[in-house]
């Protein structure tokens, strides 16, 4: 029964995911976490981080860590085999004949509202990432990584992949608190 759900939210979220590989981000969160509740947020956009540094489509990395992690390696060849075949099913099917019809009025009306959905979808998804975040990091930290993000990406055209290596690399050498020098430390700023 396992590996049918696993088989299931991919394929689903995948045959769904007009757009590519981060249109399809919110329908996996969707599957993952809301459906079938196999992690939570924070873990979720834990791997969704360390997937978007590694290179390959966004969608297939998440399948397989995901797959993998709740069904071991049969879940992993499952969710990735769930994950392409819709890609492949309508590659064949609509290419060929939507190709005859991509000129019509109505095909490219359909294919521009989807385009806003799809944004809807991501700033929701992008909303919820914000809300889990400010369990970790103060709000002011999270707007400067914020606006420092837009600047190198949107402006200095860096792509994504090194910046979020760059924190990485940054989080792995800072120095962690253990909870008892924390405490201490709250305890002298109230003194």
């Amino acid at each position: 029964m396992k590996q049918l759900d696993i088989f299931i939210a991919f394929f689903r979220s995948s045959m769904l995911g007009y757009g590519g590989g981060p249109s399809t981000i919110p329908l996996v969160y969707k599957e993952v976490v809301e459906t079938y509740k196999w992690m939570k947020d924070e873990e979720f956009s834990e791997i969704l981080a360390i997937g978007n540094m590694l290179p390959g489509p966004i969608n297939t990395k998440l399948a397989g860590y995901i797959g993998y992690r709740i069904g071991g390696v049969i879940g992993m060849l499952n969710a990735v085999i769930a994950t392409i075949l819709p890609t492949i099913i309508l590659m064949i099917i609509l290419l060929t004949s939507l190709s005859s019809f991509k000129d019509i009025k109505w095909v490219k009306g359909m294919k521009e509202s989807i385009v806003p959905v799809v944004g809807v979808m991501l700033g929701v998804l992008t909303w919820q990432f914000y809300n889990s975040s400010k369990k970790g990091l103060k709000t002011p930290t999270i707007l400067i990584h914020l606006i420092v993000g837009l600047i190198l990406i949107q402006f200095l055209h860096i792509h994504p992949g090194i910046i979020i290596g760059a924190l990485l690399l940054f989080a792995i050498f800072q120095p962690v608190k253990s909870a008892s020098s924390y405490d201490q430390q709250n305890k002298k700023g109230n003194a």
